[in-house]
Formats: structure tokens, C-alpha cells, sequence
């Protein structure tokens, strides 16, 4: 019982944590809110789960194996560079559309905000080496237990976690732009184009001095 609690809170605390700094998760998250409100926001939530938990599952039992990976890590963190760079054209180019019609991203997520989740969160390949390294860390260090079921109780602490943490944020960023009005205006046109940008410049500078 002891070695579940343990496990369950480790792995409650690593991916709330992890997904508190605002990528761009918690961005679409905010958006698919602002769009359709709570109810599809959680289904979101529920679709980003279900891909994170199959990547932080086989992470746990294949870790050795991926890190070895060399040629796979690399083309991880060289597609992470241009997937930031392509969310801050979507967003860039979605605030110049006419707000009487919407856009592609405004219809997907008003009708379809799990298969939403479920398309970006697939996409989200830094979480590959994030659970990656986490995963040998807390199993190295003896923060977490393995086994069948303990797998499982480590799993579901790191879920709760992460619909926690992103749920959160959004929660934040809904409260902040509410009282506002000037940020709520800038946040798609100017503020997250910008942000995506600098984190592609960010993982730019990661990339060079990993493999140069």
C-alpha cells in the first residue's frame, strides 16, 4: 500500500509540475475553452491523456532502449524546433482571419475538441524525452516502484497530474485575460506567435549544443 501511495504521488507531482510552464498544450487547451467552454475543454484534456499515457507507459518499460536511440532522440529535438515554429504561423495567421467566419482550428475544436487532444497531443513529441528522462530518474533513484500493477498506480498519479496541471494553467490564463481586455486582445496575434518562436529558438540553441 505504502509502495502505491508513493508511487501514485511521485508521478502525480513530476507531471503537474511538468505541465504548469505554458507550452503549447496549454495554449490550444486555453484557446479550445475560449471557444467552447468547460465541457470541451475536458473532453480535450481526456484526449491529451490518452496519447500521454501510452508515451509515458512505454517510456517506463523501454527507457534503456530509447535513450540509446541516438538517431530517434535527434530527429525528436530537430522536429520540435519546426513544430514550434508552425503553431506560431497557425496562431499568427488564425488572428488575422475575419472574426464573422471561422477558421479550421475554431471548427475542429468546437466539434471534435477529443480528437483535438488526441491530434496534438500526438504531435507533441518533447514529451517523448521529458517522460523519457524522468522515468530513468525516479526508477534509478528509487523514487518509484515497478510492477504490473504498480506500473499502473504510477501511470495514473502521472495522468491525474497532467489534467490537473493543464487544467489549471488554462483556468489561469482564462482568469487573466478576462480582467485584461488589452491581453486578451494580443494573446493570439502577438503574445503566443511569440512565444512559439522563442521556444523555437530556445530548442534551436538545445539542438545546436547537443549535437554540434
Amino acid at each position: 500500500m505504502l509502495k502505491a501511495l508513493k508511487n501514485i504521488f511521485v508521478g502525480f507531482l513530476v507531471s503537474f509540475i511538468g505541465s504548469i510552464p505554458l507550452g503549447y498544450l496549454n495554449i490550444i487547451g486555453f484557446e479550445v475553452y475560449s471557444k467552447s467552454g468547460i465541457n470541451s475543454l475536458l473532453l480535450y484534456l481526456l484526449g491529451v491523456i490518452t496519447i500521454e499515457a501510452i508515451v509515458i507507459y512505454c517510456t517506463l518499460l523501454f527507457a534503456d532502449k530509447l535513450a540509446r536511440n541516438k538517431k530517434l532522440m535527434k530527429f525528436i529535438d530537430f522536429f520540435s524546433i519546426i513544430f514550434m515554429l508552425v503553431l506560431a504561423y497557425v496562431f499568427y495567421s488564425q488572428s488575422k482571419t475575419d472574426g464573422t467566419t471561422d477558421n479550421q482550428l475554431s471548427g475542429y475544436i468546437q466539434y471534435s475538441a477529443y480528437l483535438i487532444g488526441i491530434i496534438f497531443s500526438s504531435l507533441n513529441f518533447m514529451q517523448i524525452p521529458f517522460w523519457l528522462g524522468w522515468n530513468v530518474y525516479v526508477v534509478n533513484a528509487n523514487y518509484i516502484t515497478l510492477g504490473k500493477k504498480l506500473n499502473l498506480v504510477y501511470l495514473t498519479g502521472t495522468l491525474i497530474g497532467s489534467f490537473s496541471g493543464i487544467l489549471t494553467v488554462v483556468m489561469l490564463l482564462n482568469l487573466v485575460t478576462e480582467g485584461t481586455s488589452m491581453l486578451s486582445k494580443y494573446l493570439l496575434s502577438h503574445i503566443i506567435p511569440l512565444f512559439f518562436v522563442g521556444m523555437a529558438v530556445y530548442q534551436a540553441y538545445k539542438y545546436y549544443k547537443k549535437y554540434q
